[in-house]
């Protein structure tokens, strides 16, 4: 789906389960083929077979662009915008090669001055997702209709988005290489760019081409990244950054930033207490706690879950880890009064994992990794994996596709790729990890810049990347008044609950007013 992947898969000889997530154009250059855009007329066929396969390269690239215009009202101004839909080269440094041919939607405003105009670089995570989950559920001109945490039927309608951020900033949505409609350019592969590595530089190469492509490199820049999104702009924030790009502000998006504190990545059985209040905030919404908080008291019952954990939970996770002795009656009682989980369960399974809550909370009953608010009941179709995404992925594929087509004047013979293989084949080795720890790079950017604003956004309801993990995490880089955290009623895409994306967009706007402040 649009980010971690609930799955298993094997690294050296580990089990791993992974967590998971403007105008364009112009080039030309060796092994490429340019055109003028396609004015809004006519849609543009691309007649170039893309493939996700590991193997896949491309012996030619185009870039030409289908550009159409339209207009949108945030906020009670009308914005007329230019969206630009199709591939942009990234080139090697120093040599100029090319390496890749990006898929991306860009969407710009009409008439501003791009010195003074942000431009925001989005993308999802997997690793192997497309960005279709941002592009149509979060802050671009366009939204899915989805109606979580309500199961609907698809498809979405799509409709116009008030909430989203063309009032503050120019939008590009770009696909990981093998997603969408992204594919590497020969001698290179798929393969190539699936790394941790590998995948950040060639994003980098890709922004640095965009801006200079488009006259772009006097802009405010932010980068938005979800999920595995989250490490990815971590490392690229310092790639860019180390090649003199000067950034204004990063949002990570419900990020797994260091795979090696979340309990279920590795073999290795480490502590899960940075879980333990999202399995609140999950039996909350089902009115199983004793006393159970309401929607307007749930931000404050959740501190008070933060500093339990801190205090007697997480110091008793390491002792059970470490001499398997479980605490009295007392602490128990308080685990199940806090989350709905009985007293039995934390008697043997102290160290409690979000799998066995998905599946154990509700009897018979299913609920969601990406989003704990949706269920299914147990061996429905739902149900047979995330209730949260699978009540969604369909109505995402089918939207992309008719929206490129319909509003957008792409068509191409290709299927949009909404996820690809990467994850099966991904080299997730980093700074001599085996899994990414990418703290250090995000201080090390903070380093080359210290006017980098960070905002970290989270749902309370997220059983994959939970808040309180993402907040220990980041913690690490001290006190910084540069880095915010926001949390919100919802699970990993926060802004499919109608509600919070309006809470989101206002604390984005305040953000980037302070980013780009003198």
């Amino acid at each position: 789906m649009c980010t971690a992947l609930n799955i298993r898969t094997f690294f050296a000889s580990s089990a791993l389960l992974f967590l998971m997530a403007c105008g364009g154009g112009g080039g030309g250059g060796s092994n490429t083929s340019a055109a003028p855009p396609n004015n809004a007329g006519p849609a543009f066929t691309d007649p170039i077979a893309y493939s996700s396969a590991p193997s896949a390269s491309l012996t030619t690239a185009t870039e030409i662009t289908s550009v159409t215009r339209n207009q949108i009202t945030v906020g009670g101004n009308a914005i007329a915008y230019t969206a630009t839909t199709g591939h942009l080269i990234a080139r090697a440094p120093g040599t100029n090669a090319p390496l890749a041919s990006f898929f991306y939607v860009a969407y710009t405003r009409d008439n501003q001055t791009a010195a003074t105009r942000p431009i925001t670089f989005f993308y999802n995570g997997g690793p192997g997702s497309a960005t279709v989950w941002l592009h149509l559920g979060s802050f671009g001109p366009k939204r899915l209709v989805t109606g979580h945490p309500n199961i609907n039927p698809a498809p979405f309608p799509l409709i116009d988005n008030a909430e989203s951020m063309l009032d503050i900033s120019d939008l590009v949505f770009v696909d990981a290489i093998g997603s969408g409609y992204s594919q590497a350019i020969a001698p290179n592969t798929n393969q190539t760019f699936w790394g941790v590595d590998a995948d950040a530089a060639v994003f980098r190469d890709f922004v640095t081409r965009y801006l200079s492509v488009n006259n772009r490199t006097a802009s405010p820049k932010f980068l938005f990244g979800e999920s595995y999104g989250g490490p990815r702009t971590a490392v690229l924030a310092f790639l860019l950054e180390s090649a003199g790009v000067r950034l204004n502000g990063i949002v990570l998006q419900s990020p797994a930033m260091n795979y090696n504190s979340n309990c279920g990545v590795l073999d290795t059985v480490i502590s899960c207490a940075g879980y333990l209040p999202s399995y609140s905030a999950a039996g909350a919404w089902y009115n199983r706690l004793n006393p159970n908080p309401t929607t307007a008291t749930l931000p404050a019952f959740l501190g008070d879950m933060r500093v339990f954990t801190t205090t007697q939970y997480a110091p008793a996770v390491q002792t059970f880890l470490s001499t398997l002795a479980v605490p009295g009656t007392p602490l128990l009682t308080q685990l199940s009064n806090n989350t709905g989980i009985g007293v039995a369960t934390w008697q043997t399974r102290f160290n409690l994992d979000s799998p066995f809550v998905q599946n154990n909370l509700i009897a018979g009953t299913r609920i969601g990794r990406y989003d704990a608010r949706v269920s299914a009941p147990q061996g429905s179709s739902l149900a047979q994996g995330d209730p949260s995404s699978t009540s969604i992925s369909d109505g995402f594929a089918v939207g992309i596709g008719s929206y490129l087509t319909n509003t957008l004047q792409y068509t191409t013979p290709s299927t949009y790729t909404t996820l690809s293989s990467a994850i099966q084949t991904w080299n997730f080795r980093h700074d001599g990890q085996d899994v990414p720890d990418t703290i250090p790079d995000l201080a090390a950017a903070l380093a080359l810049n210290p006017r980098l604003k960070v905002l970290a956004v989270n749902g309370y309801h997220d059983l994959a990347t939970p808040f309180f993990q993402t907040e220990m995490d980041l913690a690490r880089l001290g006190s910084n008044s540069n880095v915010q955290v926001r949390n919100y009623n919802g699970g990993h895409m926060t802004y499919l609950d109608n509600a919070t994306r309006v809470a989101q967009k206002a604390d984005l706007v305040q953000f980037y007013q302070n980013a780009v402040a003198p």
